[in-house]
């Protein structure tokens, strides 16, 4: 089933049509309404009347998460506050996060975009579909919660958390697809076998999987442990949400919702756009935000794209599963997580030395991180409740910058290896495969 035919499966020359349409005008909006965008274009030497064409896309500057940072909270936007009816935000590398802002018409399209992600999955209105992300800021269960109301499923909004009660949410209600990480996926089917159940024995036959990256071994896991068809789906919030792109049942790459984006693929170390089929960097420029469009997102998502129709009709392009990502940020547990954030935190707690490292491990299904930092010689006392109190505080103020847990291990001064090169600081023992 395809939700939006008219679209989905337009000709791509039609496509392309609409595309720069909606370029032209998105280009004109921005340098008309957002400050920043107009003094890069200016910088750049480009004005609105130079696009005419998708391949003067280049030609406009990129767009990082940097900028957001520095314009939070509403530098960006291109529309007053009184039409701005939804916030979301995710965290940035100081603490503050990035913001991004939804018009009505943007909630309308993202709905819909969504609803199309969840059909390509195979979800009908005869599913109850249940959610296991958290709710709050983060995008990922606003966004699937209303795209697959669109849909007409029955909806039950979990949130996260209460393991052994989404269990029990499951056989009472019935449901019949999961909406959530993989990770956790894998958690609730450890903990549906503690209380003496077959997690393939449960009914749900659909897993819409996204928020973190994960590997087709953890696919084939998924789908043998719940008996599912388990698909990924890709969004950032930056531009949008979940919804940019999904799998169909296929499984032959993420279609790309590309009358709403433009995605391009470039060499991340020289900015140069690639022809498709040729791994590099994926950016993407907004075709119909309002209230926050942006040009040329670099995502830092290693992938490669492809424009061959695909077995299911669909024409739009699609992505492979991202290979990687280009800067130093790490997902755990669906959250962002980047070294500095981490390091800010330390750097302002008396007793603690510049030296620390940070180690990434899988906990059965779940991803576990341990922060290793150095005492300073005055702190090196030995009296194990002050060290237990120094533990807690760094943990609670690690939460209160990344909303996730970790452990704390204080270390003697100089137990660390010292490096004479660029540092290691993360060591993430995640399997790959």
């Amino acid at each position: 089933m395809i939700w939006d035919p008219q679209h989905e499966c337009m000709d791509r020359e039609e496509l392309r049509s609409l595309q720069l349409k909606r370029l032209k005008e998105t280009v004109t909006r921005v340098y008309e309404r957002v400050p920043f965008y107009r003094q890069a274009m200016d910088k750049a030497g480009v004005l609105p009347g130079d696009v005419q064409s998708l391949a003067d896309v280049t030609r406009l500057p990129f767009t990082d998460k940097t900028a957001l940072r520095d314009n939070y909270p509403y530098g960006l936007f291109a529309l007053p506050k009184k039409q701005i009816v939804r916030l979301h935000a995710s965290s940035g590398t100081t603490g503050k996060p990035t913001v991004v802002g939804y018009s009505r018409q943007d909630l309308e399209n993202w709905s819909d975009l969504v609803a199309r992600v969840v059909t390509m999955a195979g979800v009908t209105d005869e599913d109850v579909v249940q959610i296991t992300f958290g709710y709050g800021l983060f995008t990922g269960a606003f966004g699937l919660h209303y795209g697959l109301e669109k849909v007409g499923v029955t909806l039950v909004p979990a949130s996260v958390g209460n393991t052994s009660r989404q269990i029990m949410l499951m056989q009472d209600f019935g449901a019949t697809a999961l909406v959530g990480t993989p990770s956790y996926a894998l958690h609730l089917a450890d903990t549906a076998r503690g209380l003496g159940l077959n997690p393939a024995s449960l009914g749900i036959r659909t897993g819409l999987f996204g928020a973190e990256a994960w590997t087709e071994s953890m696919r084939a896991e998924l789908e043998r442990t719940w008996n599912m068809k388990a698909t990924d789906n890709y969004g950032l919030s930056e531009v949008m949400g979940p919804g940019v792109a999904g799998e169909c049942l296929h499984l032959a790459g993420q279609h790309i919702n590309e009358d709403h984006f433009l995605v391009e693929v470039i060499d991340p170390v020289t900015g140069e756009q690639l022809p498709p089929g040729q791994e590099g960097e994926l950016v993407i420029t907004t075709l119909t935000k309002e209230a926050l469009p942006i040009l040329r997102y670099r995502t830092r998502d290693i992938t490669v794209i492809t424009e061959k129709r695909c077995d299911c009709g669909r024409t739009l392009a699609r992505m492979r599963k991202i290979r990687g990502r280009t800067d130093d940020m790490l997902i755990i547990s669906g959250v962002n997580v980047f070294p500095s954030q981490i390091e800010t935190v330390l750097m302002n707690i008396d007793g603690l030395s510049p030296h620390y490292q940070i180690l990434v491990n899988k906990k059965g299904y779940l991803d576990f991180m341990e922060v290793q930092v150095e005492l300073t010689d005055e702190m090196f006392t030995g009296h194990f409740r002050d060290l237990e109190a120094l533990e807690g505080k760094i943990r609670q103020k690690i939460f209160n910058v990344l909303s996730i847990n970790c452990k704390v291990r204080l270390l003697e001064p100089r137990s660390l290896t010292r490096s004479e090169g660029k540092i290691k600081r993360v060591i993430d023992n995640r399997p790959k495969e």
